[in-house]
């Protein structure tokens, strides 16, 4: 990172639970990082998307539920749900979360979501194409849903073309910006 793409910082002291400060030098350790890199993901993390999981209606859910739930679905309830609700649901959550909605800024929103949910993420930006390769384990129809939901967004509200290929435990897309 050049020394003009370096971010800011303030220092600024808390004062925490032994035991939370406990378990967090021990998860700082484990992941091998320091308890300040630690905090700055956690701070990060919280700013950019768990202050919001609540005002948008988000709701924690295991993923053995959430694959269960979308395995009962045929293919046609899978697309006909990511049609009635999905698009203007998740146009909805990214512009809220993102305070616009524009194809940067969704781009944005999507790969926090992906990271957030600790999917296996690869995203490569190539002159102008994007692309990305996305781990879920979450079953075929979990895949086909987004497809759909960002097929409908891509060629709906920005007016671009996105390419898929899905599969039960990974989905890839691409896309000019």
């Amino acid at each position: 990172m050049s020394t003009e793409q370096k971010k800011k910082t303030e220092t600024m002291s808390f004062r925490l639970d032994s035991q939370i400060l406990g378990k967090l030098r021990a998860e700082s350790e484990s992941q091998g990082v320091s308890l300040n890199t630690l905090a700055s993901k956690i701070f990060s993390r919280y700013v950019d998307w768990g202050m919001f999981e609540p005002k948008v209606g988000m709701v924690p859910i295991a993923k053995p539920i959430v694959t269960a739930l979308f395995q009962k679905l045929s293919e046609q309830e899978t697309i006909d749900l990511a049609k009635q609700i999905g698009k203007s649901i998740v146009s909805d959550i990214a512009t809220f979360m993102k305070g616009s909605f524009d194809l940067d800024s969704f781009v944005s929103w999507f790969i926090t979501r992906m990271k957030i949910s600790d999917f296996e993420l690869n995203h490569t930006i190539n002159n102008s194409k994007h692309s990305f390769i996305i781990k879920h384990d979450l079953g075929y129809n979990w895949s086909l849903y987004h497809k759909t939901v960002l097929e409908l967004i891509f060629n709906e509200a920005f007016e671009k073309k996105i390419d898929f290929e899905i599969k039960d435990r990974m989905m890839e897309l691409s896309f000019e910006k």
